[in-house]
């Protein structure tokens, strides 16, 4: 995203091992972005602040309905109206498990169902994803 001219970007993960990771590979690149370590439903987040919400492999692994209530939360709460929100997850056909851990299959409707008709779905793409062992997903 910075190398498209993206700014103002924010990153949080629950791990600071993947966020070292991550400042590591963007060398002097990684002050451009604010570092946010905490758990997605419960960490503070800046009010109305977000015009994007991009989730690339969290939110099929929250599969306890408080969870998923948390996260939409954190989400109304800090997306600015009109903002966007992306969220991939892994569809009805996809695995039931990823990196040993268990999560919770959506097709667009189920997924766009946990977010409520405050959301509108504009899109939605199903994509066959290969993993670095070779297998699609």
């Amino acid at each position: 995203m910075l190398d498209r001219g993206y700014r103002r970007l924010s990153v949080l993960d629950i791990s600071q091992s993947a966020i070292d990771v991550t400042c590591n590979r963007l060398a002097g690149r990684a002050h451009s972005v604010s570092w946010l370590l905490g758990n997605i439903t419960t960490v503070a987040l800046p009010k109305q602040h977000c015009d994007v919400w991009h989730d690339r492999a969290v939110f099929h692994f929250l599969t306890k309905a408080s969870d998923r209530h948390a996260y939409v939360r954190q989400v109304k709460d800090a997306m600015k109206l009109g903002g966007h929100v992306i969220v991939a997850s892994f569809g009805p056909g996809g695995p039931v498990t990823c990196s040993g851990l268990d999560v919770a299959r959506y097709d667009a409707d189920t997924l766009h169902g946990e977010f409520g008709v405050q959301f509108r779905l504009v899109k939605h793409l199903t994509e066959q994803h290969r993993t670095p062992f070779g297998t699609t997903q």
